[in-house]
């Protein structure tokens, strides 16, 4: 009853074929040294940017809504934490008035 029954491997039907052999092949390693270009004749790989004054303006500006967003944000989940902390303080005060005037009563 509390042993789990294990289902059985179905048997395969019709026509079954062996399974394939794999021989290992040989790794050729092949070496080859060419002689470095000289450092005057390198061209670069990528071509420069170049910054147009609209350009670097409009980085500017999304650099600075990407920080004032990212800041609003923090900011606000700070004052979120701290108006929680001080709702479950203010909570604790009135609970703990409750009980010691409960106590006091009797």
């Amino acid at each position: 009853m509390f042993r789990p029954k294990l289902p059985t491997m179905p048997t395969p039907t019709g026509l079954v074929s062996p399974p394939a052999v794999v021989e290992p092949t040989a790794v050729v390693q092949h070496t080859t040294t060419t002689p470095a270009p000289a450092a005057a004749t390198q061209v670069p790989s990528r071509p420069t940017v170049q910054l147009t004054p609209g350009t670097a303006l409009a980085l500017v500006g999304g650099g600075t809504a990407v920080v004032l967003v990212v800041g609003a944000v923090l900011v606000s989940m700070l004052l979120a934490v701290a108006i929680t902390g001080a709702s479950v303080a203010i909570c604790a005060l009135v609970i703990r008035s409750l009980i010691t005037a409960e106590s006091k009563r009797r």
